[in-house]
């Protein structure tokens, strides 16, 4: 009952980790955890059109006179926004310093601002100062809002509620790209998306709150959980500052810059390559992947995951290249769903990994290692959009498919910091570590 409020307590675990029990999240704030998931989840379904619905409008905002360069040059500015704004509210977030609710706020009305000067802006050099800034900016603190939110909610299983969460970031632009195969969103349809996703993600974000600080889920032991989680815990909660002094997080960073710069350019031309069919295949399966991953990480490991994962980008690279030479329609779609598939199951893989790395509470580590997202929006859009009005599409998806398997080879240079280079793989289960430990 809300009224009542039950006494908490801390335990730690054996490796000395706090964790405070006691309290129900409706004696918090007044609402189950399961609400909390979804009010995290709807604002990631709207702000997420931004970036994969984008390439699906190209093609007419191409027929309405605007500059092909300028057009890519706006999403890439979009994406170094997005990712960059994000770090600094992982700082804030992972010290508690700012709750969710200013940060959906100021995202939800800079993310309605973006969408309405992709209604308005007269040129590409409006959209990189509205789109880039405004809309990047404000997805941005969204993404890092919902994400941390939701990991602070559920910390015993903070890696598949991330996946979830971001996986409608992804899938949630499926109906808007299908649209566009009945009919050309035009301006009107824009502002009323925009009025949407504005009253959408401010609603959800005036609703979300915090739990206190170390808090835990009173009907799980975390000293058991601590010794049956899937895969092995961090030495020891690391500090940013601590975490960029490992060559681990450096290896992560590059990983992710790789497989990441390939994902944005399949979103941002797949439209001109493919056609919006294989747009809206691509973002499904970039949505389900990245809900799909974490549960077969707990199989296998995440490392192992993750290897495969981005050996299934690669594969969608070459499909893709196949498929545009003989104009097949069948391995067109095949290749947009291997592409889609590995193209999102490896962000919430990262956000695993720096956990397991670098500790249960690295929010911030987190932020640093999806910042290289940054540096793939301007690789991946931006420069791949000078490559193929040069070279064509052969050779952008070439070098995609060279740098997820870049990403492939940089996963087998993952060492888990803090511990002595003689114990065993991060690949091995929690209970082989036990064992040989």
């Amino acid at each position: 009952m809300i009224g009542l409020h039950t006494p908490n307590r801390e335990v730690r675990d054996h490796h000395g980790r706090r964790y405070r029990l006691g309290e129900h999240p409706i004696e918090l704030i007044g609402r189950s955890r399961g609400s909390v998931l979804w009010l995290c989840w709807l604002p990631m379904l709207l702000v997420g059109t931004m970036q994969y619905s984008y390439g699906a409008l190209v093609p007419g905002l191409l027929n309405a006179g605007l500059d092909r360069n300028g057009l890519f040059w706006a999403l890439a500015g979009w994406t170094v926004c997005q990712a960059g704004a994000g770090l600094p509210i992982a700082h804030l977030r992972q010290r508690n310093r700012i709750g969710p609710r200013p940060v959906l706020v100021a995202g939800a009305f800079l993310s309605a601002g973006g969408v309405l000067s992709l209604a308005h802006a007269p040129s590409a050099p409006g959209l990189l100062v509205a789109y880039s800034v405004l809309g990047g900016v404000g997805a941005g603190l969204v993404y890092a809002g919902c994400t941390s939110t939701a990991a602070k909610w559920f910390p015993e299983r903070a890696a598949a509620r991330v996946g979830f969460v971001t996986g409608a970031f992804a899938y949630g632009s499926v109906p808007f790209v299908l649209a566009l195969l009945v009919a050309q969103v035009n301006a009107v349809v824009l502002d009323v998306f925009a009025l949407a996703l504005l009253a959408a993600v401010l609603g959800c974000g005036l609703l979300l709150a915090d739990p206190p600080p170390h808090w835990w889920p009173a009907h799980v032991d975390p000293r058991r959980w601590a010794l049956t989680r899937p895969n092995p815990p961090a030495a020891r909660e690391f500090s940013a500052a601590e975490a960029l002094r490992t060559p681990t997080l450096l290896v992560l960073a590059a990983c992710l810059f790789c497989a990441a710069t390939v994902s944005l350019f399949n979103a941002a031309f797949l439209a001109l390559l493919a056609g919006i069919p294989a747009v809206a295949v691509f973002t499904a399966t970039n949505g389900a992947g990245r809900a799909l991953a974490i549960p077969i990480a707990d199989r296998i490991g995440c490392r192992r995951t993750l290897r495969w994962v981005v050996a299934v980008q690669a594969i969608g690279q070459i499909l893709l290249l196949v498929a545009a030479g003989q104009a097949s329609t069948s391995l067109l779609l095949a290749g947009a769903t291997a592409a889609g598939i590995g193209g999102g199951a490896f962000y919430p893989l990262f956000a695993a990994l720096a956990r397991e790395y670098f500790g249960e509470r690295s929010i911030e580590v987190h932020g640093l290692v999806y910042s290289a997202k940054a540096a793939s929006g301007v690789a991946g859009i931006g420069l791949a959009a000078l490559v193929t009005a040069q070279y064509g599409f052969p050779v952008a998806l070439l070098a995609a498919a060279t740098l997820s398997l870049l990403a492939a080879v940089l996963c087998g240079w993952f060492r888990r910091p803090g511990l002595p280079k003689t114990l065993p793989s991060p690949d091995l289960s929690a209970d082989r570590v036990r064992r040989d430990l």
